[in-house]
């Protein structure tokens, strides 16, 4: 079973943890080949990396694929979100565990940047 795990950096302020874990229930309205969409945290909120990875593990996850909630490919993206999942792999080597491109990478976020900026014109 693939399941997705979408890893944001993770705040003090509990209402910005809320919109990343609103982002994963809307996910889970769409069309979409996983079997569960999850959200964790690198830092400041919960679950952590370890621990949402473990959690879809523990629900029968044979293939995770961790999205980075990133815009640019900065030390939390190219270096600590490999670093919390490496240990995980090590403790499951059953799953396969794969991170896709950050979201800053995506073609289309040039246009749903200029959408914004337009509709706050």
């Amino acid at each position: 079973m693939k399941h997705l795990l979408v890893v944001a950096h993770g705040s003090r302020r509990a209402a910005s943890n809320d919109e990343v874990r609103s982002l994963c229930q809307q996910l889970e309205q769409l069309d979409h080949p996983f079997s569960e969409i999850a959200c964790a945290f690198l830092e400041l909120a919960e679950p952590s990396i370890p621990e949402g990875l473990q959690a879809l593990i523990a629900n029968g996850a044979t293939e995770i694929v961790v999205m980075p909630y990133f815009l640019s490919a900065g030390r939390h993206v190219t270096a600590d979100i490999p670093a919390e999942i490496e240990p995980v792999r090590q403790q499951s080597p059953q799953v396969k565990i794969s991170i896709a491109p950050y979201l800053g990478a995506a073609e289309q976020i040039g246009a749903i940047l200029l959408k914004q900026a337009v509709a706050g014109a």
